[in-house]
């Protein structure tokens, strides 16, 4: 996740995303950098119109984030019943399928 956050940053500062500058961030933030995931990323956005895609995700993330409220009202009693450790793992792969959709 840090490494689209790494191009995220990188877009939005209008600098070019390369393998040298994603990993230039991520050692300023002190990450531990695979070499392998940031050429993947750099292989993954390629042709990617970052600000389409963000745009797209805007819009398709509003009714989604609308229809889910009535539902996770009626679900609070059971969320409850998770460990926060559950709840930070499934928070942590519904964002990294929303990312990968938003750069796919």
């Amino acid at each position: 996740m840090e490494y689209i956050y790494a191009a995220l940053l990188l877009h939005k500062a209008g600098k070019e995303i390369t393998e040298a500058t994603v990993t230039a961030v991520l050692q300023a933030a002190g990450v531990e950098v695979n070499d392998a995931r940031a050429k993947a990323l750099i292989a993954a956005l390629e042709g990617v119109d970052i600000e389409e895609a963000m745009a797209t995700a805007a819009v398709a993330a509003a009714p989604a984030a609308v229809a889910a409220a009535p539902a996770a009202a009626a679900a609070a009693p059971a969320a409850e019943a998770k460990s926060e450790e559950e709840d930070k793992e499934e928070a942590e792969e519904s964002g990294m399928a929303g990312l990968g959709a938003l750069f796919g």
